[in-house]
């Protein structure tokens, strides 16, 4: 094989990756070429171009999230191809993509102040659940008392709602028209919106192509209840004040005490 040639590159990287079932960064591609025959960075840019172009017209795409790049089965068949697998995947209440959504938007946050937006207190188990999912982690902790904890995501979760970085996530104005008229209320019991459920279902990282279990961040948010008109979406607050932790209780009204 002619290493130096792009497009019999991109065929490498084709099989490279559907073989690893994960994002792979251009480092990790690299290094897995001998030193001698390593071919150049722009020639791996190049062949990366060539392959994401052969893939038009084809089931799945070439994308490129934080870790790296992947193949993936195109959305369009998301609701067929998770049929192959019986299991269904945990549910997600709404309480928690509210909870996921806010630190997405708001990162740097502590648990009091997604308490204050949502006028509830959170369950210890969202949080714990998100944690657990890699989706988030604790970065630091705020300078008031009580040292709250303050939380932001992860590049898990950047991989998992296919994004490459913060800065694609969707204007949370743009989120607010596709859902014209919103049903308020945080109950956590309330059901997943069907469609929504039938993407967050395909899961099978130990396919040759991921199918897209990957469900768009934007679809996800645009089913949640509406965001407080100030929510902000720079990440500049270190400083800020926080009110003290809510104790660590089930989902119900925050009150002063």
């Amino acid at each position: 094989m002619n290493l130096s040639d792009p497009k019999q590159l991109a065929s490498l990287l084709e099989a490279i990756l559907l073989a690893a079932g994960k994002p792979q960064s251009l480092e990790r591609l690299q290094e897995l070429f001998e030193e001698g025959e390593r071919p150049e960075p722009a020639l791996f840019k190049e062949a990366l171009a060539i392959l994401g172009r052969s893939c038009k017209g084809r089931a799945f795409e070439l994308k490129e999230v934080a870790s790296g790049y992947r193949l993936q089965v195109r959305e369009s068949f998301a609701p067929w191809v998770g049929r192959l697998w019986e299991e269904r995947p945990q549910r997600y209440s709404r309480a928690l993509l509210e909870t996921l959504a806010l630190i997405a938007y708001r990162q740097p946050i502590t648990r009091g102040e997604i308490e204050d937006i949502r006028g509830v207190a959170v369950n210890s188990h969202i949080v714990k659940t998100l944690i657990e999912r890699e989706w988030i982690r604790v970065v630091g902790y705020r300078d008031v008392p009580g040292k709250p904890a303050m939380f932001a995501t992860t590049k898990v979760f950047l991989d998992h709602f296919n994004l490459k970085n913060l800065d694609e996530l969707p204007p949370l104005a743009v989120l607010r028209e596709l859902e014209p008229e919103p049903v308020l209320g945080f109950d956590e019991d309330l059901p997943v919106p069907e469609a929504l459920q039938a993407r967050a279902d395909l899961s099978a990282p130990e396919a040759d192509v991921l199918p897209r279990d990957e469900l768009s961040f934007s679809s996800l948010l645009a089913e949640l209840d509406a965001m407080e008109q100030d929510l902000r979406t720079d990440f500049d607050d270190l400083a800020e004040p926080a009110e003290p932790l809510a104790p660590d209780e089930d989902e119900t009204p925050a009150t002063q005490h």
